[in-house]
């Protein structure tokens, strides 16, 4: 997703524009990221590599870390919003499994950088422990919804529930769309929320 301009520190490298959105400088740094690995590259090697200064890629990104996971508090506030202004006879489980699509849909230009974004996500120790607090966000977009629906605490056991039952399908889809080039991430998805479904048919069918 774009962002308004940024303008550009001095002394600027020449020969080329300055990365001038979050898209950009993510696309940069995974590029970094999958050439020298993720612990090698330093927030100077990317700044260096999309032509802007150190604090230019702060007021991007507050860490190395958080590049990896390009606009994700964007996408999050989109389905959480997503989720609310579904109609109220839509039944619990199908505007979930309709959220979580439409936060994973992503142009075809975009499937290489998401593909290795994820993996790093998944697989990358310091990730994969950073990720705690990336997911936690998106669980709240997801228990809100729920408890918006069952009027009851977002806190309560079933949003909780539900929530964490969502995102460990939503990791495993992930896991095996990563393991087969050829898998159409959205399917992969539609295919095993839809096998929790048929396994657990009470659960959010309200």
């Amino acid at each position: 997703m774009n962002v308004d301009p940024v303008r550009p520190e001095p002394a600027q490298r020449l020969g080329r524009q300055p990365a001038t959105s979050v898209a950009e400088l993510s696309h940069i740094g995974l590029a970094l990221f999958i050439r020298n690995g993720f612990d090698a590259t330093t927030v100077d090697d990317i700044a260096e590599a999309a032509g802007i200064g150190r604090r230019t890629f702060f007021r991007y990104f507050p860490s190395k870390n958080d590049l990896a996971w390009g606009d994700f508090d964007g996408l999050v506030a989109k389905m959480h919003d997503y989720l609310l202004a579904l109609p109220q006879d839509v039944p619990l489980r199908v505007a979930i499994r309709s959220a979580v699509i439409e936060f994973n849909r992503f142009p075809d230009v975009e499937e290489s950088f998401h593909r290795a974004r994820m993996s790093l996500l998944l697989t990358n120790p310091t990730l994969v422990g950073h990720s705690t607090l990336r997911f936690a966000a998106w669980r709240r977009a997801v228990a809100e919804f729920v408890a918006h629906r069952l009027a009851c605490d977002v806190d309560d056991l079933l949003p909780q529930t539900m929530a964490y039952t969502y995102l460990a399908v939503s990791v495993a889809a992930y896991e095996r769309w990563l393991r087969d080039d050829g898998a159409v991430l959205i399917d992969v998805l539609a295919q095993a929320i839809d096998d929790l479904g048929d396994a657990f048919p009470s659960v959010g069918s309200a």
